[in-house]
């Protein structure tokens, strides 16, 4: 029988958006273009807490599936259903609280789920605190928060998960939950870094601020033959830098064959502008080539967050519509040259019109390394960078030209994953691993398994990042 939508439309603040509404295609479509296809049944745009304890009730009453959306930017379209979505976007508010953060002398910050890294940075500016969090102005806080949350104050403060506090959640049975340290730990637990989609539905996250920096962004590149010794010297140098330094690699080939591949060195730092400066160049001596191009600019918090979204780190003009895939894995050691070299080859020759490549290099350690892995769901401490493979193609890219990247994507990753740690970073889905939840989660996959069974024993939101494996 079709669900009564107009029941559920009577007892919601919010609104219910069906296939036959004006704002329905607006609506349905997440960030991530290779799911816009995608067609809820309906698009329940919540406007408080009440409104997804009713929705949720009636999606399982009617057995429709949910899925959850804060800012729509999931890598493999979990944020997606036919059944219905739950839009969170309403729920966006962001407060400071007049409270010492853990004696960091900084306030607390009260975000909605639905708020966006772009209005909480603009929120907070004033007051001279931000979160750690990414630079993407689009991207939802809680399903960044939830599946780790990296950027460039990430290496002096750690995740956007580490900071996280306290959050409420509404079950899957309908019970408003608050959590933290010592209310309800073990789901506290799961949250930080375990929480996309796996447990329940996140309304409200409380966050220890942290002072916003004046930063110096900046912008390096060379020519394509220097590309080995870049690569080289950013290994052994980008994750062992001062924790001010937030300094990324981006390798990428254009859909254009015609094209020469780029090498994009860019990211923040937060020191001295001048000690800022002198690591730059510590780096350009290291790699022992001149760099082609360079650019460093000194600014606020919020403008360096700015500068860097609008950053083009590729060379040409962004595709928003391509298909794009990934795959990801973390390193504790530099490869080889001889890996490096093969790695090289494989992303540069036999390119293809229309097929977009990249190798994106993070670095980790700082304080993304002062947490123990077990103290939080997110278990990759000790690591060295993260290395995330993509490839895009246009969206009406035939059968073959899909194969043909697709297939590019596997080489690659398996070309490197012998040397990896086994561990994948949560907010890059993969559904080609062979065992998700332990690259996702490792030695504290059981544990956050049986919270999962604890909170959600049904399995209504087994559809998250665990999938089958959940039951």
């Amino acid at each position: 029988m079709e669900p009564d939508w107009s029941a559920l439309r009577n007892h919601i603040r919010g609104e219910v958006v069906l296939p036959a509404d004006a704002g329905y295609e607006t609506a349905r479509r997440p960030a991530i273009a290779r799911f816009h296809h995608v067609r809820p049944q309906a698009v329940v745009q919540c406007a408080a807490d009440a409104d997804v304890v009713v929705a949720l009730a009636f999606a399982r009453s009617a057995g429709v599936p949910i899925a959850i959306r804060g800012g729509g930017h999931s890598f493999e379209g979990t944020s997606s259903t036919e059944g219905m979505v739950l839009d969170l976007s309403r729920i966006n508010g962001v407060s400071l609280l007049d409270v010492n953060a853990n004696g960091s002398g900084g306030p607390l910050v009260r975000v909605g789920a639905g708020a966006r890294l772009g209005e909480i940075y603009d929120a907070l500016a004033p007051a001279g605190v931000t979160i750690p969090a990414g630079c993407g102005p689009a991207v939802g806080v809680a399903g960044l928060t939830l599946g780790g949350g990296l950027g460039v104050l990430g290496r002096a403060h750690g995740l956007t998960s580490d900071a996280l506090r306290a959050a409420r959640v509404v079950l899957a049975d309908g019970r408003i939950v608050d959590c933290d340290d010592e209310l309800e730990p073990e789901l506290f637990w799961a949250l930080r870094g375990g929480g996309n989609g796996t447990i329940g539905v996140v309304t409200s996250l409380l966050f220890a601020s942290v002072p916003a920096p004046a930063m110096t962004s900046f912008h390096f590149t060379w020519e394509p033959e220097h590309l080995p010794a870049v690569l080289a010297a950013w290994q052994t140098w980008a994750p062992a830098a001062p924790e001010t330094m937030a300094a990324s690699l981006v390798v990428s080939t254009a859909a254009d064959p015609a094209l020469m591949p780029v090498t994009s060195f860019f990211g923040a730092a937060h020191g001295t502008e001048a000690a800022d400066v002198a690591l730059l160049e510590e780096f350009v001596d290291r790699v022992g080539e001149p760099a082609a191009t360079q650019t460093h600019q000194r600014a606020p918090h919020r403008d360096t967050k700015r500068l860097l979204a609008e950053l083009d780190v590729h060379g040409v003009p962004p595709r928003p519509d391509a298909h794009a895939h990934s795959r990801s894995e973390f390193f504790a050691q530099p490869l080889d040259g001889d890996t490096q070299a093969a790695l090289i080859a494989l992303l540069t020759t036999d390119r293809r019109a229309g097929e977009e490549r990249e190798l994106d290099f993070t670095p980790w350690a700082g304080a993304y390394d002062r947490v123990a892995p077990g103290a939080t769901a997110f278990p990759h401490r000790h690591e060295r960078f993260l290395l995330k493979q993509a490839v895009a193609v246009d969206a009406d890219a035939g059968a073959d030209e899909r194969i043909a990247a697709r297939d590019w994507l596997d080489r690659s990753w398996q070309l490197t994953h012998p040397f990896g740690t086994g561990g994948v970073y949560p907010n890059f889905p993969d559904p080609s691993l062979d065992n998700p939840t332990r690259a996702y989660y490792g030695t504290n996959a059981d544990r956050l398994r049986a919270a999962v069974r604890a909170y959600d024993p049904d399995g209504v939101f087994a559809s998250g990042l665990f999938g089958a494996e959940v039951g």
